[in-house]
């Protein structure tokens, strides 16, 4: 019987799906855009406001955790069990994300209850907004030396919590913070 991965403890989870970080691969863009055409085509693009590449796969030359990370903005009037079935489809399994803006939903790819199972997708589904992740990855795209130092950071936190995401993910929260303020004052100003 295979297990539903949102049952699992975190710390098995860890041990299932360690923190790895890779130089960067060129391929990355291409897996995204491959993914892209197979979310349009099975969600429908009457259902999706834009497809974003995101995370650290999205910045040329950012050593990262090699899973490709998409923001699929969708209308606010679509039916969220729709995309969840139809993600389901080709693949995806739903992590209910309470803490994330509506409608609280992100989907994964790539995993099984036996660790990686090819190459892993993240999908963050939101409604249509002024999201922070395509602005903080057009920041690190401008200022190579801000990315580099996100770089040595990822890399120092992977080796301090090589089998807990969680706090993988918190410690970075802080840089993160910092340099959004950075991008917003620039948006501002342009």
């Amino acid at each position: 019987m295979k297990k539903d991965l949102n049952d699992l403890p975190p710390e098995k989870l860890g041990k299932l799906f360690p923190v790895v970080i890779s130089e960067y691969d060129p391929s990355w863009k291409g897996l995204f855009i491959e993914e892209k055409a197979s979310l349009l085509k099975a969600v429908g693009g009457d259902h999706i406001v834009r497809l974003e590449h995101i995370g650290s796969t999205a910045v040329p030359g950012l050593c990262a955790k090699p899973t490709i990370d998409i923001l699929m903005e969708i209308k606010d009037r679509t039916d969220t069990d729709l995309i969840a079935g139809r993600l389901k489809a080709i693949g995806y399994h739903l992590i209910p994300r309470p803490e994330n803006p509506p409608p609280h939903m992100m989907f994964a790819k790539g995993y099984s209850d036996k660790g990686y199972a090819g190459q892993a997708y993240h999908v963050h589904v939101r409604y249509k907004g002024d999201w922070d992740e395509p602005l903080f990855r057009d920041y690190l795209i401008d200022h190579l030396e801000t990315a580099r130092e996100y770089g040595l950071l990822k890399r120092r936190l992977a080796r301090q919590f090589p089998n807990d995401r969680e706090k993988y993910t918190e410690a970075k929260t802080e840089f993160i913070l910092r340099i959004m303020r950075l991008a917003r004052v620039g948006t501002m100003r342009g």
